[in-house]
């Protein structure tokens, strides 16, 4: 009795809901055994013959529905009032014990059984997947980018609470994009009209093809991650927690300074998930991409990648945020409008970069023989990515890069200037994130590659706008010789800023680009109000200098304002700024293609980065923007894409030319004042190019 004791015992801890079934079970049992012999006992008219079996057969039809009392007591109203008495008794025992504590039980399984859903506690069967672990403010629009993808996409998100929140940000991120996308389809399908147009809404209509499944747990449980198939994912994001959501300014203080050094959290995901994508029962050619902010972590997550990655079965790729997002910051201070071109190019809608497998080859021959038989895709250049060399392409679709088709070039030509050099750049930083070091490395490796050659002055002038603890901390910018002015100021020292701006502005000849930076490390509450403000006091300068003098041309100053949070895009877009930066959004468009394309990472790295040579040879190519009046002597007659692009790259290679002055160039696109952009994507020779001299190219090319 003690060990049948011991057992209940344990057996009621480890399983109460069996221990439970199995009682309401037994007691039902033996409750039907033991009415069936009293049925059967009480020889009731009709029921003398009856025999064990079919009295606890009636038995149990009685309880189930009491109308069938019929099949044991004939006539209810001559029977006797102990036999009305014991038949009541049977039914309404039996409909509490069986009815009820079975169906009781079975509503208790079910909700149990849903919260243990909700709350992931069950096994996930799936494969093909992306898995997101952790969360932060760039997870919405990876997800986000994954609409534009050309097939079904599956998302498991691990976090470790806030899953309702979670949901409800992914839920209004997708409609937001879905609505968005389906207004401009249809207005196309309102200028196309009547049932055509009604067709063409229906076909093109954007659907949700995305399915997110948010789980609440440990990142850090081998069995929640293989709850979750991460074995058979195809990529595996690992983000870094966000600390805007810190309600204690001091938590949020420790938080931030606690960032700066490393983040032991990332490290530790990564060592887990590492540890079940090299093991052999994983699927093949997995890809983590894991996001790194610090050098510490950047150290730690090489020697990982060194230990644990496995060719062929996982690639770890680590994307250093402030890196990739400073650099970019930096070229669009630079070139403002790479910022249109960019916002499609990194995405999955419309013109992208693609890359193949492909044998290296003399690059200017290749380019040459893929534009001769190819005309809906444009040929940048050779790379190596994992010991493999890959072209890489800019195209609509990869179905595009392979597509074939003779070009219907017309003879065309055009006449570069072979003294072509980039002018010079005047920016205006105003404000800080935790990039400010990252942009200038950016303009630095801009200032070597195009720094002026016998000449004093310098290719890049900045002016730094931002308070007096900021500046401290970046040693007031001492360390680079083309920060040409410092100004302290904080948000609310409107007249110092104003007065910072208009003498920089009015002191230089060339155009001026006014980069407004959001403060990354803020509380939630005031994400993006600096630089929100700071958009104001521009906006009022150009405003006021348009009053001033009529003929001011307002795109002398071009304004560049990054901004966190997407949901502020519409308030700094009511302020006519074309060159809106959610910095978040680029990250995490880069490692959407990157899951999908890894050998796109190195890449990216390339392009986004200018050479640090001695200034005479220029071994990486970038994405420029240049005037049409200075990279031609003569503006281009109109053309259409298909001849430009010839045209210029034969140009760009003129074997008369020093083969050090050859520079390959492929034209992108272009874009004309006002911000509107045409990039290249699609049959070349559909693409009508009317050229004037105050429009720009985009081009790829060494230098």
């Amino acid at each position: 009795m003690k060990k049948i004791r011991e057992w209940l015992n344990i057996q009621l801890v480890k399983n109460p809901g069996q221990m439970v079934l199995s009682a309401i079970l037994l007691f039902n049992i033996l409750f039907f055994l033991v009415s069936a012999v009293i049925i059967s006992s009480l020889s009731l008219a009709g029921t003398e013959h009856m025999s064990f079996m079919e009295a606890t057969f009636c038995t149990i039809t009685m309880i189930l529905d009491a109308g069938c009392i019929q099949f044991v007591v004939e006539d209810i109203g001559t029977a006797g009032v102990a036999t009305v008495i014991i038949c009541l008794a049977i039914v309404l025992v039996g409909m509490i014990s069986f009815t009820g504590a079975v169906i009781g039980y079975i509503t208790n399984y079910i909700a149990s059984f849903i919260d243990h859903a909700n709350a992931g506690a069950r096994q996930l069967k799936i494969y093909d997947h992306a898995v997101i672990l952790n969360w932060n403010s760039r997870a919405s629009e990876i997800v986000n980018d994954l609409l534009y993808a050309p097939t079904k996409q599956r998302v498991v998100v691990l976090v470790g609470g806030r899953r309702d929140e979670i949901e409800k940000e992914i839920n209004e991120r997708l409609a937001d994009t879905i609505a968005r996308e389906n207004r401009e389809v249809a207005k196309q399908a309102a200028a196309i009209g009547g049932i055509r147009g009604l067709l063409y809404a229906y076909m093109h209509a954007f659907r949700r093809n995305v399915t997110v499944i948010v789980r609440e747990g440990d990142v850090f449980s081998s069995k929640q991650l293989h709850d979750i198939s991460l074995e058979q994912a195809r990529m595996v994001i690992v983000l870094g927690n966000d600390i805007n959501n810190t309600l204690c300014k001091f938590e949020h203080k420790e938080l931030t300074e606690q960032k700066m050094r490393g983040n032991a959290q990332t490290i530790k995901t990564l060592m887990q998930v590492a540890d079940i994508t090299a093991a052999a029962y994983s699927a093949d050619k997995q890809k983590i991409i894991v996001e790194i902010t610090d050098d510490w972590t950047a150290e730690l997550v090489d020697k990982i990648i060194a230990y644990k990655q496995v060719e062929g079965k996982c690639n770890i790729v680590p994307v250093r945020v402030n890196q990739v997002l400073g650099h970019i910051l930096s070229q669009f201070s630079l070139m403002p409008e790479l910022n249109l071109a960019y916002r499609e190019l990194f995405s999955n809608k419309g013109a992208a970069f693609f890359a193949e497998e492909q044998p290296a080859e003399e690059e200017i021959n290749y380019l040459r023989q893929y534009l001769a038989t190819h005309t809906c895709a444009l040929p940048l250049t050779f790379m190596e990515s994992h010991n493999q060399s890959y072209a890489y392409y800019a195209a609509v679709s990869q179905r595009d890069v392979s597509r074939k088709g003779e070009p219907k070039v017309a003879p065309y030509s055009v006449n570069l200037n072979a003294d072509y050099w980039i002018e010079r750049k005047n920016i205006i930083l105003l404000g800080h994130n935790s990039r400010c070091e990252e942009i200038m490395k950016g303009f630095e490796a801009f200032r070597k590659e195009w720094g002026y050659k016998d000449r004093d002055e310098e290719i890049v002038r900045v002016l730094v706008i931002d308070d007096e603890k900021h500046l401290e901390k970046m040693n007031y910018y001492r360390q680079y010789p083309f920060v040409v002015g410092i100004q302290a100021a904080q948000v609310y020292d409107r007249e110092v800023i104003y007065k910072a701006i208009r003498e920089f502005v009015d002191a230089n000849e060339e155009d001026t680009s006014v980069l407004i930076l959001s403060d990354d490390s803020a509380l939630n509450e005031n994400i993006d109000a600096d630089a929100l403000a700071n958009l104001i006091y521009v906006q009022d300068i150009i405003q006021a200098k348009k009053e001033e003098d009529p003929s001011f041309d307002e795109e002398s100053i071009d304004v560049v304002v990054e901004i966190i949070n997407p949901k502020h895009h519409d308030i700094v877009n009511s302020y006519s700024v074309n060159n809106v930066v959610i910095s978040n959004r680029y990250i995490s468009k880069m490692i959407t293609q990157i899951g999908e394309k890894d050998a796109l990472f190195d890449f990216y790295s390339d392009i986004l980065t200018y050479d640090m040579g001695d200034g005479d040879t220029y071994e990486s190519k970038e994405v420029y923007v240049k005037k049409v009046s200075r990279l031609f002597t003569d503006v281009p007659a109109p053309c259409t894409a298909e001849q430009l692009v010839r045209a210029v790259f034969e140009a760009s290679v003129d074997a008369s030319l020093p083969k050090e002055r050859r520079n390959p160039t492929i034209v992108l696109g272009y874009v004309k004042p006002g911000g509107h952009m045409v990039l290249f994507g699609g049959e070349q020779a559909d693409i009508p190019v009317t050229l004037d001299s105050r429009d720009k190219l985009i081009v790829f090319s060494n230098h």
